[in-house]
């Protein structure tokens, strides 16, 4: 620093020659020298300590939480989508509001969301709102089970009933649509282990939809026309009147069967007429669940009870034919019996056939949703 000064000096007396060259008293200049040496000294001073003088530390600054993602889909009770629902979603505390719009195949996505607990609501048209739960956490990307909607109800007071009623109608039209191989009825099973109960209007809705199928006038044709060709029930003679009684004889079993069987007794008995596909499990519960369905029966109260409709039917079906056969045809109280076993028989055959073959030939059956035990 000293040297600076020396160099600032003769530097300082260069110029004061220049400028004021001897014009000046050397008292002047002297005092002019000094304070321009001070102000060279104050200047390098200061260069040198900017020189030394540490870099700034910046604070330190946090990371930028990470934001999450939030999707799934929206769907009706038997898997259809519901498109254009509207979701609104609260997360966080305080809640935080964010909101949404189904696309057309059903699916929703909500991003750039913060951590916490939230809940979602979704609504649409004609529908019962639904609600989920859970909880976000940072960066995650959670894709929701699958929200289904229920059909809305313009009671509220009766919610529960209608709702019910309003589900197993739509099962029923699903069941009329089922046939093996898109032709032969297949209209007392259902695909759905949870389907809802049948009231009594649905149970004759089921039962006439059968009896009037035009496969059932097809099918009993051709079963009257064999009878006919192998002489069975001569009672009813030969011509176009022996055949005609034998189709009426064959359309009554069918008609009496599906009445009672169907309708009547299970109205009678509060007993649900339709098979209920199980579909898990191993292959051995499966087949004596199947078996077992021809004794015990599911009752509109969900509970397993013994299948009085079906067993009571199977008699009394044999019973009624006699009112129509002819004298010589007719089953004695000993054979009606035997008939009558043997008809409960066959149920839990067919059954066990519906459960593990039947649904491979019918189109129109939808997955099912796995029992509860």
């Amino acid at each position: 620093m000293l040297m600076g000064c020396i160099v600032e000096k003769r530097l300082d007396a260069g110029v004061r020659k220049f400028f004021f060259g001897q014009s000046r008293s050397r008292g002047f200049r002297v005092r002019f020298g000094l304070a321009m040496s001070a102000l060279c000294c104050i200047a390098a001073a200061a260069a040198s300590a900017q020189q030394t003088q540490p870099a700034a530390v910046l604070p330190n600054v946090p990371d930028a939480p990470l934001t999450a993602t939030l999707s799934g889909t929206v769907a009706d009770l038997d898997g259809g989508v519901v498109p254009d629902a509207e979701l609104t979603l609260v997360i966080g505390t305080p809640g935080q509001k964010f909101t949404a719009t189904a696309d057309s195949a059903g699916r929703f996505r909500f991003t750039g969301l913060p951590a916490g607990v939230f809940q979602i609501t979704v609504q649409a048209d004609e529908m019962q709102p639904a609600t989920r739960q859970g909880t976000l956490h940072p960066g995650e990307q959670l894709a929701l089970p699958q929200i289904v909607l229920r059909i809305a109800t313009a009671n509220t007071d009766v919610q529960v009933t209608a709702s019910r009623q309003d589900m197993a109608e739509d099962e029923v039209k699903v069941e009329e649509k089922q046939r093996l191989i898109g032709i032969v009825p297949n209209f007392y099973v259902t695909y759905d282990w949870h389907a809802q109960p049948l009231d009594s209007k649905q149970k004759y809705e089921l039962a006439t939809r059968s009896i009037v199928d035009w496969t059932t006038f097809a099918f009993t044709a051709g079963i009257a026309g064999l009878q006919y060709e192998t002489g069975s029930f001569s009672g009813f003679g030969y011509g176009p009147s022996g055949y005609a009684k034998r189709y009426a004889a064959d359309f009554g079993n069918v008609l009496f069967g599906n009445l009672l069987g169907g309708a009547l007794l299970p109205q009678i008995f509060h007993q649900d007429p339709r098979y209920f596909y199980k579909g898990t499990g191993t292959k051995r519960s499966r087949f004596f669940y199947a078996l077992s369905t021809a004794v015990i029966s599911r009752g509109d109260n969900g509970k397993w009870q013994p299948a009085y409709a079906g067993i009571i039917g199977s008699y009394a079906s044999g019973a009624l034919s006699n009112l129509y056969y002819p004298a010589s045809s007719r089953n004695g109280a000993k054979l009606t019996i035997e008939n009558g076993s043997l008809g409960i028989a066959f149920d839990g055959v067919g059954n066990v056939i519906q459960e593990f073959l039947l649904k491979h030939f019918t189109p129109s059956a939808k997955k099912p949703p796995p029992p509860v035990d």
